[in-house]
């Protein structure tokens, strides 16, 4: 397979050519689809380099020294030589060794699934926020690798020296200054996790519910996210194209307020560490109100698309039958017409019930928040879709009728720091409130309180 002439991205070197292989182990399903070598060319060319040539390697066994056999390694360093090719992507995870060795025997730089990932991220992060988490995913990484080069502190372009370049050579790292880095990296992660927190609790006051999109990269979050904001963030047909986490408000068909939070495209086999260094970013989605995971129906990977975002929620704490989650099937207008009248007749049924259930590409899905299809190009299904979070929103609050005495200053204070005061009128010695809060908040209250004016509650 040959791809076509690269294109320019700022602070890269144009067009490097470059050879991806896919190694197909027998236990591992993913791989063995098609979908997983067009993807590792989507990561490649995301970066501006130009894959001259992408295989499948199919694979009995791995071995320790450099993953594939003997031969195998034979046939790939002939294959570098013949496509003249300066590096070599390998689907895969490389230890250190394995990734030593292949350069040796290949004559050309290697990098694996991992380190394409992390050039991807070093090339898109624009925030101080963003730069943070990808700097600590990348020194996590680094660490077992010393013989790498650590090119990246010198900013001279957009990754993090993986790639490497002309002239550059391997340099010693200090294992000491690698750890303390990580340390300082760590600690100014968890001031943003503070001030995140800080954030929440001020939306929490206001009332203003949260609303987080999740999805696999490129499933479509950020058009979705315009669409319903009306905001114009980078939204590209191109693998991870938003990095930086982006919120922005909006007004439901309730007319209540909400915050929706655009985040970082999952994707299969995404490293631990790199979960973790998005972990600050990751909260707003732990703590949100309602999760919408936006899902490419039309992708043709879906199915496993989709088992790969449920994994990463679960590693997060949130399981697919959590009742925040809504399942947003997006790009409905690339479906064919059968297809799309299964999505129109279950959108027409859809209801406020705790368990929905729609038949999908011969299956029965099961979705606890419920499932929605719509076009985010298009506008199609979004009325319907903010009808549905409306029905969320109002199943987890609710607005009460509250009469408290004037002397009932920490009462008061704990409703404005729980919920939101809709409505506060004073008589006589009594104060009338309307506070819409969240059902076990209002609970808590009572708990609480409820000795003080047992009457009125």
């Amino acid at each position: 397979m040959t791809e076509g002439s690269p294109t320019d991205l700022d602070g890269m070197r144009q067009g490097e050519r470059a050879l991806v292989i896919n190694p197909v182990l027998k236990s591992e399903r993913f791989r063995a689809t098609d979908g997983a070598l067009e993807e590792t060319i989507g990561l490649a060319r995301a970066i501006n380099l130009h894959v001259v040539q992408a295989l499948t390697q199919p694979l009995a066994q791995t071995v320790s020294a450099t993953l594939f056999g003997k031969g195998q390694v034979q046939n790939l360093a002939a294959l570098v030589a013949e496509t003249e090719s300066l590096l070599v992507i390998v689907n895969h995870a490389l230890t250190p060794i394995q990734q030593r060795n292949l350069e040796r025997d290949l004559k050309a730089k290697v990098i694996d699934r991992t380190g394409l990932i992390l050039e991807i991220f070093g090339a898109r992060a624009r925030t101080h926020e963003g730069r943070l988490q990808v700097e600590l995913a990348a020194l996590s990484y680094q660490k077992s690798r010393l013989v790498r080069s650590w090119t990246h502190l010198e900013r001279q372009r957009g990754g993090f020296g993986f790639l490497g370049g002309p002239g550059e050579s391997q340099l010693e790292i200090d294992r000491r200054l690698i750890t303390a880095r990580i340390a300082r990296l760590k600690e100014e992660l968890e001031n943003v996790r503070r001030t995140r927190g800080l954030q929440r609790s001020a939306r929490s006051r206001a009332g203003h519910p949260t609303l987080a999109l999740v999805g696999y990269t490129n499933a479509g979050k950020s058009t979705l996210f315009n669409r319903l904001t009306g905001s114009e963030v980078l939204a590209k047909d191109m693998l991870f194209a938003t990095l930086d986490p982006t919120m922005r408000g909006i007004k439901l068909p309730s007319g209540r307020e909400a915050i929706v939070s655009d985040t970082v495209g999952f994707i299969s086999d995404l490293p631990t560490h790199l979960v973790e260094a998005f972990r600050a970013t990751l909260e707003e989605v732990q703590l949100a109100d309602v999760i919408l995971h936006v899902r490419d129906i039309a992708h043709p990977d879906t199915r496993a698309q989709r088992d790969s975002v449920l994994e990463i929620l679960a590693d997060l704490g949130i399981r697919g039958s959590d009742e925040r989650l809504i399942e947003v099937q997006n790009k409905i207008d690339l479906l064919p017409p059968e297809d799309r009248m299964i999505h129109a007749d279950y959108d027409a049924r859809l209801t406020a019930e705790a368990a929905q259930t729609v038949p999908l590409d011969g299956l029965r899905q099961e979705a606890k928040g419920g499932m929605i299809g719509v076009s985010s190009l298009t506008g199609e299904g979004i009325p319907q879709l903010l009808n549905l979070i409306d029905q969320r929103l109002a199943a987890r609050r609710q607005i009460y009728s509250l009469t408290l005495s004037v002397t009932d200053g920490a009462a008061l204070s704990w409703l404005h720091a729980h919920g939101k005061i809709i409505e506060q009128k004073e008589a006589r010695s009594k104060i009338n409130l309307k506070v819409d809060m969240e059902a076990a908040d209002y609970g808590r209250f009572t708990r609480r309180f409820l000795d003080l004016f047992p009457k009125d509650l």
